[in-house]
């Protein structure tokens, strides 16, 4: 697919972006988020989480200690990976990443953390700071099987 910019004003329109992403997730997909601390990449995945959970108030922990966490008792599970603290790409093996490429979505924080790793059915979002301290311009990416969902993506 080719690349697409995305502005989100606001923290609320990160939040409505993420749920109706999730709508198109399947099991298999990995989702790239990256940018710098701040950028909004806990509120996507905070989002997502919860609107696949269809629970508003789901508490969804950072993985930056944990490094993972997975949420397997929704309707499409998911592993949420922070790889900020990963040493090498090697730990990756040790969080179980092959079993959340068969059995659910795996959202990736800090993907850059994974060396040469790539894995089919990528999305990779980039947030960046946007004109107002609020707002985020979004670089979407990613491989031909997200071409036609990103289409059915709102906000």
């Amino acid at each position: 697919m080719d690349e697409a910019t995305l502005t989100l004003h606001s923290e609320k329109e990160t939040q409505s972006f993420a749920a109706s992403l999730a709508n198109q997730a399947r099991v298999g997909d990995v989702i790239y988020l990256k940018g710098t601390l701040g950028m909004g990449k806990s509120t996507f995945a905070r989002a997502f989480i919860r609107h696949l959970a269809n629970n508003p108030h789901l508490e969804v922990p950072s993985p930056t200690f944990t490094l993972v966490q997975i949420y397997t008792d929704i309707p499409l599970p998911i592993w949420h990976f922070d790889l900020y603290r990963l040493e090498s790409p090697e730990e990756i093996e040790e969080l179980g990443l092959d079993e959340a490429l068969s059995t659910a979505v795996s959202l990736i924080e800090w993907p850059e953390r994974l060396g040469q790793m790539t894995f089919p059915n990528t999305l990779t979002l980039t947030l960046a700071a946007g004109t107002t301290s609020e707002a985020r311009e979004v670089i979407l990416s990613g491989d031909s099987s997200w071409t036609d969902r990103l289409k059915e993506v709102s906000l």
